[in-house]
């Protein structure tokens, strides 16, 4: 069983930055797709930002330019740099990894963006 630790949410003004972090307990060589998902209060989880295959990026229209996702092979961590955060960026941020066959979950981490 995979676990997944993410950390790094927080309250933070319109404009400011947050980077959250994903500890996985397995390789991350074991697989295929990492990523960050959100879910807003009274909508549905959505993709943030996602690397596939251990080179090309995928990230949501709504984030580009403001959001970096990153892996770290040897910490085997999965990191969101988010800058110029907007108040609509409030939500619970998913850590998210798929390996043949199964489908892992973090607990999630929330982000608040407000003044």
């Amino acid at each position: 069983q995979v676990q997944l630790v993410e950390s790094g949410g927080g309250l933070v003004q319109p404009g400011g930055s947050l980077r959250l972090s994903c500890a996985t307990s397995g390789s991350l060589f074991s697989f295929y797709a990492v990523g960050w998902y959100r879910q807003a209060p009274g909508k549905q989880r959505e993709l943030v930002a996602l690397i596939l295959s251990g080179i090309s990026t995928n990230d949501a229209d709504s984030v580009k330019g403001r959001f970096t996702i990153s892996r770290d092979n040897a910490k085997n961590t999965v990191d969101l740099q988010m800058n110029s955060l907007k108040p609509e960026g409030t939500a619970v941020y998913y850590c998210n990894v798929k390996a043949v066959g199964a489908i892992y979950w973090g607990q999630g981490t929330q982000v608040t963006v407000s003044s």
